[in-house]
């Protein structure tokens, strides 16, 4: 297993924990009794099984990139993460459930496993437009060689809702992150699927490399871009040098929140201004200016509604997915 994988448990094995034989179901101590260094022992222990029936699995020659062995451990490493976080609601028990309902179906050879992911303690289902491209990948051929990041990615989405529900988007946000770098590692992992000999893998048409451009509220100024947003787009220019790809076409597409109203003139007009400077900015980085299709869609296509989030402030924090410019760079080999 990888060194993140089996660093997740490894306060429990310092502490020297008997793996001894647990039922199927972990019960995690309830919240109200989770007070003592006993019953703490006793959770720990839990987790610790529950690792090592997913080593077993991996031992008896299931590989660590496999879809569902993968998502079992992101399961069992979101629940973990939000115990040790003190986390008091169903989330973690409701995580490692899934993780050890995935363990069982593969002990017991089932097939085929189900690719769905619940959202565990109504979690809130955010960002639509990372769901749908993770969705897209089951159905493509490089879907083998990126399962790994496909399960990771939608777990983190779960648990970015999770969070969402408790405490807002400030405490969603860092797992958004991580699902949106998870999404572009298996974007170009099934890209780079079926490459032998140096030789590089066929690109399926229509091919394309995506990223969010995103701004502060009202604003549409270069320096106005959030600096991880832009760290993005770089990265995504960078991947076009390593895997020697040509840009055929890049659409740009500029959006705003709904904020003064869903249609509002100046919602267009400011979805407009953000495609612009964002086409300025591809044209300073080596794009060429005649393959850059720039058009805008003021507030009409929401990817995240922030429906109930007070005050005015969080709320337009909560919306910044929204005042984005989606990059597609179309690319070839």
């Amino acid at each position: 297993m990888t060194q993140t994988k089996t660093s997740l448990l490894c306060a429990a094995v310092l502490a020297g924990l008997s793996f001894a034989a647990l039922a199927q179901q972990t019960q995690l101590t309830p919240v109200r009794d989770r007070i003592t260094d006993e019953a703490i022992h006793a959770d720990l222990s839990g987790y610790a099984h529950t690792q090592d029936r997913i080593q077993a699995l991996n031992d008896a020659g299931r590989p660590v990139r496999d879809y569902h062995l993968a998502k079992a451990q992101c399961w069992l490493d979101v629940s973990f993460h939000e115990y040790t976080r003190n986390d008091r609601s169903a989330f973690p028990q409701a995580a490692l459930t899934e993780s050890e309902a995935l363990i069982v179906g593969m002990e017991q050879g089932a097939s085929p496993l189900s690719t769905d992911t619940p959202l565990v303690n109504g979690a809130a289902r955010l960002r639509e437009d990372l769901w749908a491209r993770l969705g897209a990948l089951h159905g493509m051929p490089g879907f083998v060689c990126a399962q790994q990041a496909i399960a990771c990615g939608e777990v983190e989405l779960v648990h970015a809702g999770n969070e969402f529900n408790q405490q807002q988007w400030r405490h969603a946000k860092p797992y958004i992150q991580i699902a949106e770098d998870l999404v572009s590692d298996a974007e170009a992992l099934s890209r780079q699927c079926g490459a032998i000999s140096g030789a590089p893998a066929a690109l399926p048409a229509g091919t394309a490399l995506t990223v969010n451009v995103l701004f502060e509220f009202d604003r549409t100024g270069r320096s106005d871009i959030r600096t991880y947003s832009l760290q993005s787009l770089d990265r995504e220019l960078a991947r076009l040098r390593a895997e020697d790809l040509r840009v055929a076409a890049v659409e740009v597409i500029g959006h705003a929140d709904r904020l003064d109203g869903r249609g509002h003139a100046y919602n267009q007009q400011l979805s407009e201004r953000r495609a612009e400077t964002v086409r300025q900015l591809l044209v300073e980085r080596g794009l060429d200016t005649n393959v850059i299709d720039a058009s805008f869609r003021g507030d009409a296509e929401q990817v995240q509604s922030c429906d109930g989030v007070r005050p005015a402030a969080a709320l337009r924090e909560c919306l910044i997915p929204n005042r984005r410019v989606e990059v597609l760079l179309k690319v070839e080999r």
